[in-house]
């Protein structure tokens, strides 16, 4: 069937050879000469660097053959499958072992089926179109490509990025790399450089550099990709902004020399070193033979893959032909003939079945089924001394950049630029949230294993400064300064001694480390502060009742009620309303009963203002009064003290031992506190001549064991609960408050300090650093990494309740208003009583004649006889009774009550 796909090419290839006075026929073949296996190269190169290879490798492995190789090279246009096929034909007609396919994919594809159908094998050196192809391909799969971008890209934690391919080919790549992250992978945003198949890349680079993605993946064929690099230069994004992964395989031959000073990331892979032997040796025959200047050791070659991989190819058939015979048959190409060339699949299943790992270009060559396996992959990066190899992939192996130490050029000048430069950079895994492994199933290694706000800090001015970083732990001791015998300890003696570049963690900024190395701008700003277990809830009290009102609120309520009931018991006896007949079958009674006693006016206020009201019910308007506001001022008191009572029986409210530094420092309820054994937290104490501190030094000195070796340790001991305090920096003890419920910060902070990042001395590249990190500050990365990791991660389990939401209790100026109403109440209530009794006075002192005063003080001898509550109606003595209608019933009086109810005529 594949024979039936080239037969529209038949007839003109048999013109082709009519005008060549050639003839066909299944005779007409005669025998190949010699005893060597004849190698067919049709090639579409112009430059003739393939068919130099060919050669070349032949020349190579026939030193090694007892049955040498012979080669014979065809030359086509690019393209051009019609005269390639004819090539091919001729070939077949001189009994061709296996042929090397062109660089153009359709005319391979082409040939490709014409081999298979006589069982010829068929060598193509580019990138496969799919697993299935009978075609002999080294070129590495492009889901191994996939893996090893997969990585890459991971080792550079991108979160986001962009995949820019040339034709729908590559799209395979990024099949692969979506099935390698799944659902939880970084945002992908695809875009096709080639839209108008023009070679001009501009629109699409343009939409780039207007995006807020930075780091890009190319993949394309070398001639695409070196443009598209050139042209993005060209567009201005070739610059220390901008991270380029570059997915084709011949990076190393870029014209690379104007992007060395650009300042961008640039990252790639490549499977063959330019210092190896065989590279070495096939350059130098180019050199030769084509004249071509000898390449400059900046990590650069001129061997393609294309190269490489004929170069490989030939090494394989000349292993083969060690193990299996093989005598290649002369053929003819037309459809009408159905020879095969014999041996042919055999030969090319055995070369799949090889394994060679010495004398080849590319390394290894093992095949599992069609696809070739078991290779490496240097991953190189551009630096200004050139390629630099900065880690090695390999498939099934974790990968990680083993970046060397830079070397300087001193004829390069110096201009303070990071990219691309290498930092060893130290963090204290066992401090949170600074740093710390992360927790994984999978076994992690590098920087990946480490997670945490210095290790997003140093990723996020890598990003805008271009270095590189590997971090380690550089443990507890973050190390101080010995002035005496001039010697550091800790991660100062480590970047001191250039064993490192770096160090990250709450590292604070001191007078005493600024002596040795240099510091960053403080990325964070706190103080000392002290961190206690919560205060703890007093047992309730046995009076707790009487904590909704305060002391003078129960004291006012006291006098009011005193006084309120005096009222009830004057207003009675000045109301001639309240004076009743104690016996209601006698007319004209010879004594009154006033209800209000002493007792009973108690009792009254008393009903009102538990709520259970009593038998006593006034009549007088002034009585009725001063009960109405009494009661009226109960309703707010009772209901105010309910609804305070329920809060207070059911919240107590908490109490703590120490409130501040003064009673830390001393002992109050025998709390005990301690610090970090060692940093700027206990040198604070050493060194200050505060006489508190110094008091609190001298405590810690003589009593070392509570001194801790790390901020861990302190929190886990305020934890357990056994009345110790944890001196220790503020921003640590937010981090711990928020995820351990039962701790809390005391007091406020005891001085202003800083962390910084910790540098070797007269660092030249501290200002890059500086400006950086005033570029996060301002842009609000800070902030948005501390809220991170400080609020977001492995937070939220205590919930930010206020210390003041308990309730508190009611005070005068709560009710003020409601004692204002009763004093009104009352004032008026008396002047209603006062003005009635003299009414009635003088209304009777009319009736019987008698003089008003005279009446007055008489009525008011009988108000203050506060012994009697009866009064005599008829007796000799009273004025009444000298008065000419003194015979008269007393129940001709009118009350004043009923004299104002009467209507009038």
């Amino acid at each position: 069937m594949r024979t039936m796909q080239f037969s529209w090419l038949i007839p003109i290839i048999l013109c082709l050879h009519r005008v060549q006075g050639q003839f066909y026929g299944g005779s007409s073949f005669g025998s190949p000469s010699g005893q060597a296996i004849r190698l067919g190269l049709i090639t579409d190169d112009t430059t003739d660097r393939i068919r130099q290879t060919f050669e070349h490798a032949i020349s190579v492995v026939n030193n090694e053959l007892g049955v040498p190789l012979a080669g014979e090279t065809e030359q086509v246009a690019y393209g051009n499958s019609v005269q390639a096929f004819a090539q091919l034909c001729r070939l077949m007609q001189g009994g061709v072992g296996a042929v090397f396919g062109p660089a153009a994919k359709h005319t391979a594809a082409h040939l490709l089926n014409a081999c298979d159908s006589k069982d010829i094998p068929f060598i193509y050196p580019h990138l496969s179109w799919g697993a299935h192809s009978d075609g002999f391909n080294l070129h590495p799969n492009p889901e191994d490509i996939a893996h090893a971008l997969y990585d890459i890209i991971n080792q550079f934690d991108w979160s986001r990025f962009i995949f820019c391919y040339e034709s729908a080919e590559y799209l395979n790549i990024l099949d692969h790399l979506m099935t390698l992250y799944g659902i939880k992978g970084p945002v992908i945003k695809v875009m096709r450089y080639d839209l108008n198949l023009n070679g001009n890349y501009k629109s699409v680079l343009r939409r780039i550099r207007k995006s807020e993605d930075s780091r890009i993946v190319v993949v394309g064929s070398t001639e695409g990709v070196a443009e598209l690099l050139r042209q993005a230069q060209q567009v201005g994004i070739m610059n220390e902004d901008y991270t380029y992964i570059i997915g084709n395989l011949d990076l190393h031959t870029f014209e690379l020399e104007e992007y060395k000073y650009s300042e961008a990331n640039i990252t790639g892979i490549r499977m063959f070193s330019p210092d190896q032997e065989e590279v070495r040796d096939l350059v130098e025959k180019l050199h030769h033979e084509l004249g071509e200047s000898e390449p400059t050791n900046n990590g650069s070659s001129s061997i393609t893959m294309s190269m490489a991989l004929t170069y490989d190819a030939v090494r394989v058939i000349a292993e083969t032909t060690k193990h299996l015979p093989y005598q290649p048959q002369m053929l003819n190409c037309s459809e009408r003939h159905d020879n095969v060339q014999r041996d042919g699949s055999t030969f090319r299943n055995y070369m799949r079945s090889l394994e060679i790992k010495e004398k080849t270009i590319t390394g290894r060559i093992y095949f599992e089924g069609n696809v070739r396996k078991g290779f490496t992959f240097d991953v190189i990066e551009l630096q200004t001394s050139g390629l630099v190899k900065v880690g090695t992939w390999e498939d099934g192996k974790d990968f990680e950049f083993q970046r060397p130490p830079q070397v300087i050029n001193l004829n390069d000048i110096d201009d303070g630029s990071l990219v691309n430069k290498t930092f060893k950079v130290l963090i204290s895994v066992a401090t949170k949230p600074y740093a710390s492994l992360v927790e994984s199933i999978d076994t992690l290694i590098g920087n990946n294993q480490y997670q945490g706000y210095g290790v997003d800090l140093i990723k996020e001015l890598a990003d805008k400064l271009g270095f590189n970083f590997t971090f380690h732990d550089g443990g507890n001791d973050y190390g101080s300064f010995n002035k005496t015998t001039n010697t550091t300890t800790g991660m100062l003696k480590e970047i001191v001694e250039g064993r490192a570049d770096l160090a990250i963690t709450d590292l604070t900024i001191t007078s005493e480390r600024e002596e040795v190395i240099d510091f960053s701008i403080p990325f964070m700003n706190l103080g000392i502060a002290i961190l206690y277990v919560k205060p703890q809830k007093a047992p309730p009290a046995l009076f707790s009742f009487m904590d909704p009102f305060s002391s003078e609120v129960w004291l006012y309520l006291g006098i009011a009620y005193v006084g309120v009931s005096l009222c009830f018991f004057i207003l009675g006896r000045l109301s001639p309303t309240e004076w009743d007949n104690p016996y209601p079958c006698i007319e004209e009674p010879e004594e009154l009963e006033n209800q209000f006693t002493i007792n009973n006016s108690l009792w009254f206020t008393t009903g009102a203002l538990l709520q259970q009201g009593s038998e006593i019910a006034p009549k007088a308007l002034s009585t009725r009064t001063i009960s109405a506001i009494w009661w009226f001022f109960t309703l707010i008191m009772v209901s105010s003290y309910t609804a305070n009572l329920a809060a207070f029986l059911t919240i107590e409210n908490p109490t703590s031992p120490i409130n501040s530094v003064e009673d830390l420092a001393d002992n109050k309820d025998d709390v005990q506190y301690g610090a970090k054994r060692t940093g700027s937290t206990r040198n604070f104490f050493l060194t200050s001549e505060d006489p508190i501190y110094m008091k609190m030094n001298e405590y810690m000195t003589a009593h070392p064991e509570m001194l801790m070796d790390n901020n861990q340790d302190g929190v886990d001991k305020v934890k357990s609960g056994t009345k110790y305090a944890f001196l220790m920096e503020s921003t640590s003890i937010e981090f711990n408050t928020v995820r351990e419920c039962n701790l809390t910060k005391v007091g406020d902070a005891l001085d202003e300090k800083g962390y910084g990042i910790a540098m070797v001395k007269n660092w030249p590249y501290r200002d890059k650093f500086n400006n950086a990190l005033l570029e996060l500050q301002e842009q609000g990365v800070l902030a948005r990494l501390k809220n991170k990791w400080w609020n977001e991660v492995g937070a939220g389990v205590c919930s930010a309740k206020s210390e003041s939401d308990g309730p508190s209790e009611l005070g005068v100026d709560n009710l003020s208003g409601i004692y204002a109403v009763l004093a009104v109440g009352s004032v008026i209530s008396i002047i209603v009583a006062i003005l009635c009794w003299c009414f009635f006075v003088f209304k009777k002192a009319k009736f019987y004649a008698v003089p008003f005063c005279d009446a007055l003080v008489e009525e008011f001898k009988i108000v203050i006889r506060f012994s009697e509550n009866e009064r005599a109606l008829k007796s000799a003595q009273s004025i009444y009774s000298r008065s000419r209608n003194s015979s008269q019933s007393i129940d001709s009086l009118q009350t004043d009550s009923e004299e104002n109810e009467q209507p009038e005529d």
